[in-house]
């Protein structure tokens, strides 16, 4: 007996493909077309072939941005992973708390990202803000304005603040997820706190870990707007990240060329790298 399938269910879709279509591919293919070509003004355009991709790719101003790019993503990884989950494990699953709990979660993920680099850039300046303040006064020397490392840490910190939300209550909707019954055998066979977590809330939670990671690698890869309002790339290039990069290269120096391949490249390796990812741990849980 052959099943009907009925295909009108595209005419629900196809509203909302048209609509990436329109704001995604169109913007793409006006970049690959920047890309392969130099422009001298008055809508004069000429082929170069691939000479951009090879400039970036050869360019230490690439890879200098990139391995900051890189570095900037596996320390915030490092940090918000597991202190997502650690939180997510101590906040209550029944009760009043639970709300009260939630809304201070969501609080830090409702602000716009512009807004937060502002807050961090007010709180954080050495001489009225009350963090750069407070560590002065501490007796530590402390300016992400001049000093690189005061820089980064600001920044890596401000990023946890906004962003380890976001793993919390991954984590916690996973967490309340699991079955009681799991507990109340976990209690008859007289198993503490970490064998509990570690043969039944982890292997549960692997799933939604995935997203997480996959969520914040991508989130962190391309990270702009916080870290420009709060530092702009410096001191000096400190914490000028492949996005800030290449927001310089094509607003700041107007070289739509370098710039357009650049940003191809810049998808590729989100593209690829969060693919990778994304193998890897399938392949690890299949095991």
């Amino acid at each position: 007996m052959s099943k009907t399938v009925n295909q009108k269910g595209w005419f629900f879709v196809m509203p909302v493909v048209l609509l990436v279509a329109f704001n995604a591919i169109i913007p793409l293919m006006t970049v690959v077309n920047f890309s392969v070509q130099e422009t001298f003004g008055d809508n004069v355009f000429t082929w170069v072939g691939v000479r951009w991709f090879e400039e970036v790719l050869h360019s230490e101003r690439f890879h200098a941005a990139l391995l900051r790019q890189i570095a900037f993503t596996a320390i915030v990884l490092v940090i918000q992973i597991p202190l997502g989950l650690a939180i997510a494990l101590c906040m209550p699953r029944r009760g009043p708390w639970v709300s009260v709990c939630l809304v201070l979660m969501a609080l830090p993920l409702l602000i716009p990202w512009n807004v937060v680099g502002a807050m961090w850039n007010i709180l954080a300046l050495p001489d009225i803000g009350l963090l750069g303040h407070s560590l002065n006064a501490l007796g530590i020397e402390y300016n992400y304005t001049r000093q690189p490392i005061s820089a980064w840490a600001t920044v890596v910190l401000m990023d946890v603040w906004h962003w380890t939300s976001l793993v919390v209550l991954l984590c916690y909707a996973g967490l309340v997820s699991i079955p009681d019954a799991y507990y109340q055998a976990a209690k008859v066979d007289g198993a503490r706190g970490w064998a509990v977590f570690r043969y039944i809330q982890l292997p549960k939670l692997k799933h939604v870990l995935t997203i997480a990671i996959l969520l914040r690698f991508m989130d962190s890869f391309m990270i702009y707007t916080e870290a420009v309002v709060l530092t702009g790339g410096g001191p000096g290039t400190a914490t000028t990240f492949l996005s800030i990069d290449l927001v310089k290269v094509a607003l700041g120096q107007f070289d739509l060329g370098p710039a357009a391949a650049m940003s191809i490249i810049y998808f590729l390796i989100v593209l690829v790298l969060s693919w990778l990812f994304y193998t890897l741990m399938m392949r690890n849980e299949e095991k």
